[in-house]
C-alpha cells in the first residue's frame, strides 16, 4: 500500500471514531486536528550506515533504500545560499544534508529545513563531496587536505596533507578512507587517526572517486587508466586503459565495474580481470559517474544526452537529450532517474522509458549529482546554492500538504458536523 492509500485509510480510522464519540468531545477542533495530523507529511530521517558520493562504496547511485515511497514532485522545498558555486555533491544521513561550496567550506544543513547547522572552513574550495560514517564526516579541499569533522558539531578531527588538491571524493570501507589526490595518488587512510596505510601513485592527476567491493579499490586516472588495487595495501591487480583521461568514478555490480572516460566512451570491465566487456560510444567525453539498477546502467555524457545501456550487453536502451552537457552523475530511486544539465535544469526521467517526470529549473549550471533521501532530491548549482527539490513548498520547514488528501479531509470534517448536528437535535 502506497503512502497516501496509507494515510487515507489512517483518516477514515481516526473520522470513523471521531463519529462514534462526538458526544464525548468537547470540541471540534480536536477532531480537525486529528485528521490533519494524519495529512500532515513529515519527512522521516535517513538513519545510519555510511553515506557517501553516489549513496554507497560501490557508487551504484541507486537511492532506492532511502528514497522513500513519496517521492519528488518537482518542487521547491527550500534552497540555502553559500557563498560561491556549489559542484560539491551533496550527503545526507541522520536528517542533515553535508555539501562543499566554492567559497572553502564544508555545510551541514537540516535536511527538512535548509537551516544551517554549521560550517566548516578550508583553505580553498571543496569540489570534493562529502562521505558519512559512525559520525564522522570524510571530504577532500583544494587546500591539498583531507578533513575529518564530527558530523554533529562540525568540529575538525583530523586532518591528512596530500601534495595537491584533493577533488576526488572520499570512498569508506572496513574503517578505512580511499581518496585520490592531483598528486597522482591514491591513498588508504585510517578513518578514525587519518594515518597514511598506503599510497599508490598513478600517472597523473586522480579526480575520479574510488569504488570499492570484494576488498579491492577501483579508480580511474588522468593518465587515461582504470585501476583495481587491493584495498588492504594497494598492489596493483589490474588497469585498463582507454583512449583519454578517466575522471568518471567507477560503478560496481554484479562483478562488473562501469566507468566513462573523455575518450566518448563508457566501459564495461570484468571486475576481476580488468577485461573488457564492452564500451558504448556517445557524441562527447563521459565525465558522468554511470548508475545502475534492475540491469541498466544510466550515465550522462558532454552531448547533452543521458544514456540508459544495457548492462550485460552496452545496447542502449534509450536517451533524453538536454540542451546543455551533462556532467553531474544520476541519481536513481524508485523508477526515477535524477540527473541535472549544464542548461540549469535538473531532470526527473523515467527509467525504463526515459520519458520526462519533471524538469526543475535552476539559476546556473548543475554539475553537482543529485542525491535522494525521503521523498527529497539535494543537488548544488553553479550559482551558489543547495536546493532541496521535493514534494511541496516548504520554504521555511512546514510540512507540506498532499492537496488530494486536504480535500478528502474536508470532506470528511463536514461530515463530522453534521453527524453532531443531526446527534444534537435527537
Amino acid at each position: 500500500m502506497s503512502s497516501d492509500a496509507f494515510s487515507g485509510v489512517r483518516c477514515l480510522g481516526i473520522v470513523h471514531e471521531a463519529i462514534m464519540r462526538v458526544d464525548k468531545i468537547a470540541s471540534f477542533s480536536l477532531v480537525i486536528a486529528l485528521i490533519f495530523a494524519s495529512l500532515t507529511t513529515v519527512p522521516a530521517v535517513a538513519q545510519g550506515g555510511t553515506i557517501q558520493f553516489h549513496y554507497n562504496a560501490q557508487h551504484t547511485g541507486d537511492y532506492s533504500l532511502v528514497a522513500g515511497s513519496n517521492m519528488s514532485k518537482g518542487l521547491l522545498t527550500w534552497s540555502f545560499a553559500t557563498g560561491a558555486a556549489v559542484l560539491s555533491s551533496p550527503a545526507i544521513a541522520n536528517g542533515t544534508v553535508y555539501v562543499g561550496s566554492d567559497d572553502n567550506n564544508v555545510y551541514a544543513l537540516n535536511a527538512t529545513t535548509g537551516a544551517k547547522l554549521w560550517s566548516f572552513t578550508t583553505g580553498d574550495e571543496v569540489y570534493s563531496s562529502p562521505a558519512i560514517a559512525n559520525g564522522t564526516v570524510y571530504v577532500g579541499s583544494d587546500d591539498n587536505n583531507v578533513y575529518a569533522l564530527n558530523a554533529t558539531t562540525g568540529a575538525k578531527l583530523w586532518s591528512f596533507a596530500t601534495g595537491a588538491a584533493v577533488l576526488s571524493s572520499a570512498a569508506i570501507a572496513n574503517g578505512t578512507v580511499y581518496v585520490g589526490s592531483d598528486d597522482n595518488n591514491v591513498y588508504a587512510l585510517n578513518a578514525t587517526t587519518g594515518t597514511k596505510l598506503w599510497n599508490y601513485t598513478t600517472g597523473a592527476a586522480v579526480l575520479s572517486s574510488a569504488a570499492i567491493a570484494n576488498g579491492t579499490v577501483y579508480v580511474g586516472s588522468e593518465d587515461n587508466n582504470v585501476c583495481a588495487l587491493y584495498a588492504d595495501n594497494g598492489t596493483k591487480l589490474w588497469n585498463y586503459t582507454t583512449g583519454n583521461a578517466v575522471l568518471s568514478s567507477p560503478a560496481i555490480a554484479n562483478g562488473t565495474v562501469y566507468v566513462g572516460s573523455e575518450d566518448n566512451n563508457t566501459y564495461a570491465l570484468n571486475a576481476t580481470t580488468g577485461t573488457k566487456l564492452w564500451n558504448y560510444t556517445t557524441g562527447g567525453g563521459v565525465y558522468s559517474s554511470p548508475a545502475i539498477a534492475n540491469g541498466t546502467v544510466y550515465v550522462g555524457s558532454e552531448d547533452n544526452n543521458v544514456y540508459a545501456l544495457n548492462a550485460t550487453t552496452g545496447t542502449k536502451l534509450w536517451n533524453y537529450t538536454t540542451a546543455g552537457g551533462v556532467y553531474s552523475s544520476p541519481a536513481i530511486a524508485n523508477g526515477t532517474v535524477y540527473v541535472g544539465s549544464e542548461d540549469n535544469n535538473v531532470y526527473a526521467l523515467n527509467a525504463t522509458t526515459g520519458r520526462l517526470s519533471w524538469m526543475f529549473a535552476i539559476g546556473n549550471v548543475v554539475l553537482s549529482s543529485p542525491a535522494i533521501a525521503n521523498g527529497t532530491v539535494y543537488v548544488g548549482s553553479y550559482d551558489d546554492n543547495v536546493y532541496a527539490v521535493g514534494n511541496a513548498v516548504a520554504a521555511t520547514g512546514t510540512p507540506g500538504f498532499d492537496v488530494g488528501l486536504v480535500f478528502v479531509g474536508l470532506v470528511f470534517v463536514g461530515l463530522v458536523i453534521a453527524a453532531y448536528v443531526a446527534k444534537r437535535k435527537r
